[in-house]
């Protein structure tokens, strides 16, 4: 019998860097895939997008986080030291 009100471990943040080019190209292009982000009047290429996220995750404005309790990963916004 498993407690409900166990509260679940929180996201593991995995640094870009420590992923191989082929997982960190996988992870980008899965997100960049599910995230639907409408763009407006103009089509942003596939790549274009992905070298986006990848300068976001470079310049730490993103990171890259692996849910425990779902065992999943993601991508997202960090938020402002100053926020």
């Amino acid at each position: 019998m498993t407690d409900e009100s166990e509260t679940p471990p929180p996201p593991i943040v995995v640094p870009h860097t420590e992923l191989s080019p082929e997982a960190l190209a996988g992870v980008i292009e899965s997100f960049v895939l599910r995230e639907g982000t409408d763009y407006g009047e103009h089509d942003v290429p596939f790549a274009t997008k992905c070298a986006q996220v990848r300068r976001q995750l470079e310049r730490r404005d993103a990171e890259i986080v692996y849910d425990q309790a779902t065992e999943s990963i993601d991508i997202v916004v960090r938020k402002p030291a100053n926020g």
